[in-house]
């Protein structure tokens, strides 16, 4: 039987692998080869996925960025805003805040309210669960610090309590 001549019938499988070896060396992720009837088609890593014109983003311009950095300012004065003088039930989480467990139903803990540590004043939802907040302080409650629906960030005072 004669020896097939190279580049007919079999598949040099040690050109192969020099030619992936080549790729990785200078990085090229692609390769097409032709020669004499013989075609190699190598791709290396993920195949780049054209986007359709539906689905490109176009920039925004860069006066769209001015009123997000004006409207960061009033934050600012907010957050320095003074924390309330005494003792306070702070959020332990970042939520929305809802002082009763429907708009339909009295609050939790009402201003003048007697809480002990175990009482729940109110609940804060997180990413859809809702979590009920309790005191952790015995006292009575003398200023609610926030409005039902208002986003609280961690450790924000939501109740200005008193000891009872």
């Amino acid at each position: 039987m004669a020896k097939p001549s190279e580049g007919e019938g079999t598949f040099d499988l040690e050109r192969f692998r020099k030619l992936l070896q080549l790729m990785e060396k200078y990085g090229v992720t692609e390769a097409n080869l032709q020669k004499a009837g013989e075609s190699w088609k190598v791709r290396r890593g993920p195949k780049h996925v054209a986007m359709s014109p539906e689905m490109t983003y176009a920039p925004q311009p860069v006066a769209s960025v001015a009123p997000v950095a004006a409207t960061a300012a009033p934050t600012a004065d907010v957050a320095a805003a003074p924390i309330p003088k005494g003792m306070t039930i702070d959020s332990p989480t970042v939520g929305t805040f809802y002082s009763s467990p429907t708009p339909e139903d009295p609050a939790f803990a009402p201003v003048g309210t007697v809480v002990q540590p175990d009482t729940i004043v109110c609940i804060i939802e997180a990413m859809k669960v809702f979590n009920n907040i309790p005191a952790e302080k015995s006292g009575r409650i003398v200023e609610m610090l926030v409005e039902n629906g208002d986003a609280v960030e961690f450790g924000q005072p939501l109740f200005r309590i008193e000891p009872a």
